[in-house]
């Protein structure tokens, strides 16, 4: 297990070097490693040593991992700080999350009250998952897309709330692309302007009439 996250590690980041780099720089190896101890002791239901271990880690590593999420193999955090999963979490295997992301609830709800996200996923940098949804296998959350509903398998979601774009296209490749994923909110506003700019013609044209019958009276 300790070296399938050192090699997801080489597999996701190129500027991974050597083992002993990775083993002792990469904050987001170390946050996982913690999780994997404090979740061990969650289970036993030594709930205030998991809570001890979680929180020592966060105050290492910038990231947060309640020692009651569920995580798979192979998940890879690049450049974690800010990152922050809540306690009901189910991450999938070879899942990949980026800086400022987070997966956590909407409110007081009891029982499952966070996201799950199935194998494959990528959430990019500041993206915000809320609730209990779940975010479909092999499918991608935009950057700073806030993500409030269910997201199908194979689909890519962007915006303010996120929007699926994408789904059931091309193959959804799990690279740094993240910041090349279409924006629908700036397609919107150039809809807008488009508008604006037939509205003001037409305004043009009423006042130029205007003016001739003035003209002639």
């Amino acid at each position: 297990m300790l070296k399938e996250d050192i090699l997801v590690v080489f597999d996701q980041d190129p500027a991974a070097r050597t083992y002993f780099e990775v083993i002792l720089t990469y904050a987001g190896l170390h946050a996982i490693w913690a999780h994997r101890v404090a979740h061990a002791f969650y289970n036993k239901k030594f709930y205030f040593i998991a809570r001890v271990i979680s929180q020592f880690s966060r105050f290492l590593t910038g990231i947060e991992i309640h020692p009651g999420a569920k995580i798979g193999k192979r998940f890879f955090i690049d450049h974690g700080m800010g990152v922050v999963i809540g306690e009901t979490c189910e991450i999938g295997d070879n899942v990949t999350i980026f800086q400022g992301v987070t997966l956590g609830g909407t409110g007081k709800e009891k029982g499952k009250r966070h996201p799950t996200i199935k194998n494959n996923a990528l959430i990019a940098t500041g993206a915000k998952v809320l609730g209990s949804i779940v975010i479909g296998e092999s499918s991608k959350v935009g950057a700073g897309s806030v993500v409030l509903h269910d997201v199908p398998d194979h689909s890519t979601v962007v915006g303010i709330p996120g929007r699926v774009v994408i789904q059931n296209g091309e193959r959804v490749r799990k690279d740094l692309d993240h910041h090349k994923l279409p924006d629908p909110l700036s397609e919107v506003m150039k809809e807008m302007d488009a508008e604006i700019k037939a509205l003001r013609k037409e305004l043009d044209k009423l006042k130029g009439v205007k003016s001739h019958d003035n003209t002639t009276l």
